[in-house]
């Protein structure tokens, strides 16, 4: 069966491909996680970054006070999906105190800048949802809590399968991120950029070649 996507090129009508419209946004969070649009959980300033190669980690937290007490200075403490997770910038070998650790997402190719962001978005997609075309200043990293994973540049696709799958993009290269399998995908992404360019930027030169979308369609037929 004829997905969304599909029909819409058919039609010519590329400009708008779900009713998640952006992956990366400034819209604030809200208390409800309901299927639609990415939303901003955080923002954080950073004047540097620790050496070495750097990674995403995530670690699960009881109550705030306690990840509060093991936060770094590249910490980051959120909830949503039922946790209070504590979101560090810091090398591979690096662990907190205290807490579940849950993963470490990387490494995160940074380019040299006088002060970097560390954005944190939340995502709700049901199977076929996606994101407008857009690029990014610096890397960015995916995690997904549940749900499947596929990410289209003009390399190709990078796949996620299962709960806790995650992917990583250099900065620069057009993208789509599409929500595939059978189950609603929840997660999270990490843009760290330069403090004074743009974190994401719309693009309307590039075409994906229906990668994800063709891949969704052979999990919809199993």
């Amino acid at each position: 069966m004829r997905t969304l996507f599909s029909s819409l090129a058919l039609l010519g009508l590329t400009a708008w491909v779900s009713p998640a419209f952006a992956q990366a946004t400034a819209r604030v969070c809200s208390a409800e996680e309901l299927v639609g649009p990415a939303c901003l959980l955080a923002r954080h300033e950073l004047p540097s970054l620790p050496a070495g190669p750097l990674y995403w980690h995530l670690d699960r937290f009881a109550s705030k006070e306690a990840a509060q007490g093991a936060a770094a200075d590249t910490s980051t403490i959120v909830e949503a999906f039922g946790a209070i997770w504590l979101f560090t910038i810091e090398r591979k070998a690096w662990r907190v105190k205290g807490g579940e650790h849950v993963a470490e997402v990387g490494p995160l190719s940074v380019k040299p800048a006088s002060t970097y962001a560390a954005e944190y978005l939340r995502s709700v997609f049901s199977p076929g949802m996606t994101a407008p075309l857009h690029v990014h200043s610096g890397p960015e990293a995916f995690y997904a809590v549940r749900g499947d994973t596929c990410l289209e540049t003009p390399k190709g696709i990078q796949l996620g399968r299962g709960s806790g799958n995650s992917l990583v993009i250099e900065g620069g290269p057009p993208m789509l991120l599409m929500a595939i399998g059978k189950e609603t995908r929840s997660g999270f992404a990490l843009i760290l950029h330069d403090a004074q360019q743009p974190p994401t930027t719309l693009v309307h030169d590039w075409h994906p070649q229906g990668l994800c979308e063709l891949q969704h369609a052979r999990d919809a037929a199993k």
